[in-house]
């Protein structure tokens, strides 16, 4: 049961190339599943797609169905999701803002829970529980891998604990809802930040760090679809994730920096831009420092100095299981296409054997890693080996760490999967499900 007086909302949704019907079923499960007296406007906003016809189909289709209901904006160039997310915060006038991506639909009483804590707090930021809708055939499924983790033993006994907001330390990023006044107190994005990626990271940090709180709202529970490529890509071929990532060190991250740099050391050559506006920001709010958020917010980075997940085997004693993994009733193991070290390399099936490129090492924060050098990213379209960059995202995985176990990519949405199962098949990523080649054992290294 919420309050009537709740704050109204301004839902804003930004596109580049997206599908047209994809784009409409976002738009009306929104207008038809939330109360029409909260919800204020859509701001749609198209980054300038390059698709011919898209934008005047959109316009013609809004103005024919949803007129009045729906405010479309064209941005003049290509700005990317960061700066074309901040125009349409600009452009709203509700009391909230939440954020979807353009490939969502909504669940029932998806809006309420959220717009109450809101209201409790102006400084809370939510998020939703994001479940799956798969690309193919748009079936909408609970999120397989929503699970309570880092809570104070007990906390779950009554069903009501169930319901109850849960501190998180980041967010997904496509997904949340923040009151308007208060993101453009907190600066809103980084508009130095360029088409895609790290822009959660950044909004997570500065919102612990200056003074408030986010928050995953599990009475709240939006589907999105999971696609097999992202079109955010840079039109110029900009490494954007590492620029991005970059600006976040540099403002945010103190000394802990160092530690990406020590992963990283490339980036150091890496440009990243002016960060002066956003240094100058960090000091007017008065914001703790990243130590301060790793020791209250988030102390499982430490990994160094936190005993959950010790593996004396570890030569970084921050690797909680060695093993090769085996998909389920079979003798082939996953094992790189090339050598251990070569970047970019691809997956496939072969005779298990105690060979390097077959030996998996995983860390706390969720990283696969092949003989302890490269980390096993989802790619695009293929999973494959990525220089580690200790973001998650891409390079974050959740298994329930037993034999016949699906392998999860945070991220991607989607799970480990074999062509075929034989010697040679690709692994790719695959919708999640309990079919065998999507099923892997675990064979300790060790023992």
């Amino acid at each position: 049961m919420y309050p009537n007086n709740l704050p109204n909302a301004s839902i804003v949704i930004c596109f580049y190339n997206e599908q047209f019907d994809t784009l409409a079923r976002t738009l009306h499960s929104v207008i038809d599943r939330t109360p029409a007296h909260l919800l204020h406007e859509i701001i749609l906003v198209d980054d300038n797609s390059d698709i011919e016809g898209l934008h005047n189909t959109i316009a013609l289709y809004i103005k024919a169905n949803l007129n009045g209901k729906v405010k479309l904006h064209l941005t003049k160039k290509r700005e990317g999701l960061i700066r074309a997310r901040i125009i349409g915060a600009d452009l709203a006038s509700g009391e909230v803002l939440v954020f979807l991506d353009s490939h969502v639909e909504v669940n029932k009483d998806w809006l309420q829970p959220m717009l109450q804590r809101i209201s409790d707090n102006s400084s809370n930021v939510v998020t939703p529980i994001i479940d799956i809708i798969n690309a193919d055939t748009f079936q909408y499924s609970a999120s397989p891998v929503f699970k309570w983790e880092n809570l104070k033993p007990g906390s779950l006994r009554i069903d009501g604990d169930f319901v109850k907001p849960i501190k998180s330390p980041t967010m997904a990023g496509g997904l949340f809802a923040i009151d308007k006044n208060y993101f453009n107190a907190i600066g809103k994005y980084d508009p130095g930040m360029n088409i895609w990626g790290g822009e959660n990271l950044e909004i997570s940090f500065r919102i612990w760090q200056c003074g408030g709180s986010l928050e995953i709202i599990p009475c709240s529970r939006v589907g999105h679809v999971f696609r097999k490529r992202r079109p955010y890509s840079a039109p110029d071929g900009e490494d954007t994730m590492t620029r991005n990532s970059l600006r976040v060190a540099h403002v945010w991250m103190d000394e802990y920096k160092e530690r990406y740099f020590k992963q990283r050391p490339e980036a150091l050559r890496t440009q990243y831009g002016d960060i002066t506006s956003r240094k100058e920001l960090r000091s007017r709010l008065g914001c703790k420092s990243f130590s301060w958020y790793v020791q209250n917010i988030y102390p499982e980075l430490l990994s160094n100095n936190n005993t959950v997940g010790y593996n004396p085997l570890s030569k970084d004693n921050n690797y909680i299981a060695h093993y090769q993994i085996r998909l389920s009733n079979s003798g082939l193991c996953i094992a790189s296409e090339k050598d251990v070290k070569t970047k970019g390399s691809l997956l496939t099936l072969k005779t298990c054997l105690r060979i390097k490129n077959q030996m998996w090492s995983e860390t706390e924060r969720g990283e696969i890693k092949l003989a302890q050098y490269l980390c096993l990213d989802s790619g695009e379209s293929f999973p494959k080996l990525s220089k580690c960059h200790e973001m998650g995202g891409t390079q974050e995985w959740k298994h329930k760490n037993q034999n016949a176990s699906p392998i999860y990519n945070v991220a991607a949405g989607t799970c480990l999967s074999a062509e075929s199962a034989s010697v040679n098949s690709y692994i790719n990523m695959q919708i999640c499900t309990s079919q065998s080649n999507k099923q892997w054992d675990f064979v300790p290294l060790y023992s």
